[in-house]
């Protein structure tokens, strides 16, 4: 069969969807066709322009270092959007105090010796427990998952991991430590482990060859475009052939039928495709493919619901002594919110001068029902916690709530081996599925990219 008989279908259409369907454009010959039930691309890429601030709904940037994100950035013409953040202190609130996150500390773990023994963050017994690192035997073999949490608190003990490691973490995967797989998460930790018998020599070691790093210390670690994230969305979109686009396609079922597969739209047309490329949440991805039986761990697969929150004021409305970028919060606090950016001194683009744009997170494994209150309530809650740690005057401009019900996927212990397991079921019994998203491997823009690439890469190498 030649090319020009080929037909894909991309179901989904955010960041991996989009990246797979830029991917397909370019290859001669082929027919895609990018499904996305909503009216609109970029999934949980959401911006919003209002009265000169940029509010990020859903994720804010993307690591700088992960450069599949800027790479095709370039490729549709948006390199010149691209912006750093502006770097600062970070802080931890536990208690009722901030406290500057030690220099050198990467994810939470120690590399330098002096701001590590001089923050008021640990008492001398946590600081003593965390130097013990330093002469532990591994956790574990080479091919084993153990969970964050056990991983970490064997290594650096209890105090750094509930002050320091445990809010920065969750910050990212908005998990539970105890369950999240350290295989699926973090591997190079447990490589660096392996290989230098200690997480904080092994860090150490992979940092210390950095000629460069006086050059670029204004710059941030992360990266975001000047009218926001959606804006490289639509970037993508216009690449894209307008009638291979359909939103507002709600697909009721997908299977395959012979050599092909059938796709199922609710209102009642089925069509024909070689290859489909499923980029949606695992639960949807299990329902659109409920006629087999290899999708168990997809459908039972937890996600956490989470809520941000944005909040304009005008400058002079906000006193807060600190200069930083934010703070994330001791589990042990006694506070609903998870964290606060304060983004327009975090991102000098997302505010109009004069003004402050502060963004919290509500919402933990354990407990989302803050994400069920009223708008209000939210905010009234917020606010609340922000005026423990700063003085805030009156209410804001203007707020955003945005709630992200299951949202995040949780790479539990255990899950690079479902997830391997699934796709050899699919390799030997659903030739021509590729799955990939948020899901599988990486919950990062740039990771999705890749997965949504890979997948289109190995499309082409069978042709």
């Amino acid at each position: 069969m030649s090319n020009a008989e080929k037909r894909i279908a991309v179901i989904g259409g955010g960041i991996t969807g989009l990246a797979a369907a830029y991917r397909l454009e370019q290859v001669e010959g082929i027919e895609y066709q990018l499904y996305e039930k909503t009216d609109r691309l970029g999934g949980k890429i959401q911006t919003e322009l209002v009265d000169g601030f940029v509010i990020e709904r859903g994720p804010d940037s993307f690591l700088a270092r992960k450069e599949s994100m800027s790479r095709l950035a370039r490729e549709v013409g948006m390199e010149g959007e691209l912006l750093a953040n502006d770097t600062g202190q970070a802080y931890v609130l536990k208690g009722e105090q901030l406290y500057p996150i030690p220099g050198g500390a990467v994810m939470g773990i120690p590399t330098e010796i002096k701001p590590f023994l001089s923050t008021p963050l640990f008492s001398a017994a946590g600081k003593l427990r965390a130097a013990r690192d330093l002469f532990l035997s591994p956790t574990l073999k080479a091919n084993e998952d153990i969970s964050l949490g056990h991983f970490f608190r064997r290594r650096l003990g209890d105090e750094v991991v509930d002050h320091l490691v445990e809010p920065l973490l969750s910050g990212i995967y908005a998990g539970d430590l105890n369950k999240l797989s350290l295989k699926a998460t973090f591997p190079h930790f447990q490589q660096l482990e392996q290989k230098h018998g200690s997480l904080i020599r092994g860090i150490k070691a992979t940092r210390a060859p950095q000629p460069k790093a006086m050059d670029k210390k204004s710059k941030g670690m992360f990266l975001s475009f000047r009218q926001g994230l959606e804006s490289f969305v639509h970037a993508i979109e216009q690449q894209l052939t307008p009638a291979a686009v359909r939103k507002n396609a709600d697909i009721s079922f997908i299977r395959k039928e012979g050599e092909r597969y059938l796709i199922g739209l609710a209102d009642g047309t089925i069509e024909s495709f070689d290859h489909i490329i499923m980029t949606t949440p695992p639960h949807v991805t299990a329902r659109l493919l409920s006629a087999y039986p290899y999708f168990d761990y997809l459908r039972e697969m937890e996600a956490t619901t989470v809520a941000t929150v944005a909040l304009a004021f005008k400058e002079e409305a906000v006193n807060n002594p600190y200069e930083g970028t934010g703070f994330v919060v001791s589990k042990k606090s006694p506070y609903t919110i998870t964290a606060c950016t304060w983004t327009h001194k975090k991102w000098q683009h997302s505010a109009p001068l004069g003004y402050a744009l502060l963004r919290s997170y509500v919402g933990r494994p354990d407990d989302s029902s803050i994400v069920e209150r009223s708008d209000e309530e939210i905010v009234e809650t917020v606010l609340h916690d922000l005026k423990q740690i700063m003085e805030i005057e009156g209410q804001p401009e203007f707020f955003r709530v945005t709630r992200w019900r299951q949202s995040m996927p949780q790479y539990h212990v255990g899950h690079t081996f479902k997830i391997a397991k699934i796709k050899e079921d699919v390799a030997r019994n659903l030739p021509g599925l590729h799955l990939c998203g948020a899901a599988f491997e990486g919950v990062g823009l740039p990771d999705c990219i890749d997965q949504g690439e890979a997948a289109v890469a190995r499309i082409v190498q069978n042709l």
